[in-house]
This record gives structure tokens, C-alpha cells and sequence, in this order.
């Protein structure tokens, strides 16, 4: 098997997921099972304003590093899961691509959980700061606590 890890990206402009997974997919060598998630910039805030375009901003170096880590830590967590992250960076407008998140396995279990791992621990540690403009201002957002209880649920010790 190729390296546990194939990357964890930052990218500044237009995520396609359609290439992201083509490109994943390729480098797919004798898994059976691969799962992917694209993360979507939502229209509607929490409270139902309409929201005009969602601010991601990063700090270069120790963004990259958090995502790094999160990918690696989800390889290792589900015994050597192939795992593909890209985030976005900057404005991003409702209904583009947010993040895209992949992962094969020889079992579709493990690829199901390491997917559903990398976007708990993204969503909640990945080091972003959003904003999210709307008609009437922009507002910091934060995880939500259900973030922090789904992403919490991984520090229990694996099912064997």
C-alpha cells in the first residue's frame, strides 16, 4: 500500500470535488472501499439570515500543520486509512465547496469512520477563523457544542 497519508491541502481557490476525487481515486492502489464528503457553503445561518459568503481566514504555516496532523492522526487511528483533505481558504460563497474529505480502506468501515473522523476533528481543531457575512453584517462564528460532542465521541478508545 501507498503511503497511510496522501495529503492534507490548503487551497485559496475554487475547490472541485469532482477533480479531487478523480485524483484520489487514482491513486487508489487495491483498497475496496473509498469514501468522500464535500463540505458546502450554506446560504442560511444558524438563525435564518441570508448569508452572503463565509470568510475563511488562516494562519500560513500552523493551518497547514493542524490539517496535516488531523489527517495523519486519522491514518492512524483506522489502521493505515488512505486519507485526502483539502480546505479552502478565503471568501467562499454560498453553495462552493468548503472541503472535500476522502478515505479508502480495504473495508468500507473503516473508510466510513476515518472520513466521519476527519470532518468531526476539522470542524471543531482545524485552525480557521470564520466569518460569516450576511445582508445585515458579519459575524466570528464558532463550532457549535454538538461539533464539540461529535468530535469528543473519537476520544473514546476504539471498538475493537
Amino acid at each position: 500500500m501507498a503511503d497511510a497519508v496522501l495529503a492534507a491541502r490548503l487551497e485559496s481557490g475554487a475547490l472541485e470535488a469532482d477533480r479531487e476525487l478523480r485524483l484520489f481515486l487514482d491513486s487508489v492502489t487495491g483498497e475496496g472501499a473509498v469514501v468522500s464528503f464535500v463540505g458546502i457553503a450554506r446560504p442560511v445561518s444558524r438563525d435564518g439570515a441570508a448569508v452572503t459568503g463565509l470568510y475563511l481566514d488562516h494562519y500560513p504555516g500552523m493551518t497547514e500543520r493542524s490539517l496535516a496532523t488531523i489527517a495523519a492522526d486519522a491514518a492512524a487511528r483506522f489502521d493505515g486509512a488512505r486519507v485526502y483533505v483539502v480546505h479552502r481558504s478565503g471568501m467562499v460563497a454560498p453553495g462552493e465547496a468548503i472541503v472535500f474529505v476522502a478515505a479508502a480502506s480495504a473495508h468500507r468501515r473503516k473508510a466510513f469512520e476515518a472520513a466521519d473522523y476527519l470532518m468531526d476533528r476539522l470542524k471543531t481543531e482545524a485552525a480557521f477563523w470564520k466569518r460569516e457575512d450576511r445582508l445585515d453584517g458579519s459575524a466570528w462564528i464558532e463550532p457549535t457544542e454538538q461539533d464539540r460532542a461529535d468530535t469528543q465521541r473519537w476520544s473514546q478508545a476504539c471498538p475493537e
